[in-house]
């Protein structure tokens, strides 16, 4: 009779699915790796445990029962489903074979993620992004609460619990309406904000944040313009329109430009600028192939973005 409790293992159920396809005793220990006494202990114990005969004996051949015909298909399924997970297991050890849920704030992601998710294919096949675009606030909530596995945000983040990794540093360019007289120069003094009717992003916006920063290191209280804009996009758009000037980061210049006619002056040295980086939970242990990644993202973007590794 067939004990309730009892759990059959999966060395048991491997020796049943062996020797059924083997049909041979030796056989099905030499496929398995183990001693045919080991085999027999194995099978004999699952049998006893189910009260089920599964394996028909004799000196010549191995047959199944009714019943392990019947019950052939179920160990089958096991095994292949314990090999799954195995493998799976395998795969979640190292995070670039598997999927990782990339957040990226709205200012890097429109101007990285075609270098990246190109480059990054092409060099971890193995590894599946699914992109959450959203502002740096909302992003570190995401790695606490473990809907976002790491995070390409300005640095530095000063988040508890969380690791940072350099990636690049890119210099922020003065974006003007077509014709502005600034429109052209290469080494403006940051000073030259308190003339210009300054277009920010809205709040939780860091490059909003970034650029009243400029503001404060030359000393100056920026002219805020009336008009704000969610994303980048528009504030570019507002720019070519006449409505104020604004800063963009370099990685942005090439896709903005673009879309729009504008006016492009460049900081004197020490020109401003941020510096964006990887962050992800330091509880999560994957500080390793984060690095990896970190560095890949890093040699990207610095072949096609005219940034700068800060790696």
């Amino acid at each position: 009779m067939t004990d309730k409790s009892y759990q059959p293992t999966i060395a048991g159920l491997r020796a049943f699915v062996a020797v059924a396809e083997k049909q041979h005793f030796g056989s099905a220990a030499t496929t398995l790796g183990v001693s045919q006494s080991t085999l027999s202990q194995a099978l004999t114990a699952l049998e006893t445990g189910l009260g089920v005969r599964l394996v028909e004996r004799s000196t010549r051949r191995v047959f199944l029962t009714l019943e392990g015909r019947a019950l052939l298909p179920q160990a089958q399924a096991v095994i292949e489903a314990a090999a799954a997970f195995t493998a799976a297991a395998a795969g979640s050890a190292d995070p670039l074979q598997g999927t990782i849920r990339l957040g990226l704030i709205p200012t890097v992601a429109p101007y990285v993620l075609p270098t990246l998710l190109a480059g990054l294919d092409e060099r971890l096949p193995g590894l599946v992004l699914r992109v959450i675009e959203d502002q740096t606030e909302r992003l570190l909530t995401g790695l606490r609460d473990g809907s976002v596995d790491a995070a390409l945000i300005a640095l530095p983040a000063n988040a508890t619990g969380m690791t940072e990794i350099a990636i690049y540093d890119e210099d922020f360019v003065l974006a003007l309406p077509p014709g502005h007289p600034l429109a052209g120069k290469k080494r403006v003094s940051p000073a030259a904000l308190a003339e210009l009717p300054l277009l920010l992003l809205d709040e939780g916006h860091c490059l909003r944040d970034q650029a009243l920063d400029v503001c404060r290191t030359a000393g100056v209280q920026g002219e805020l313009a009336n008009t704000r804009a969610a994303s980048l996009a528009t504030a570019v758009q507002c720019v070519a329109g006449g409505l104020g000037v604004t800063l963009i980061p370099q990685s942005a210049v090439p896709v903005e430009t673009v879309r729009s006619r504008l006016g492009l002056a460049y900081f004197a040295t020490p020109r401003p600028g941020r510096r964006i980086g990887l962050v992800f939970r330091t509880s999560s242990g994957r500080e390793g192939p984060y690095r990896r990644l970190a560095a890949l993202m890093s040699e990207l973007l610095a072949a096609d973005q005219y940034v700068r590794p800060a790696m």
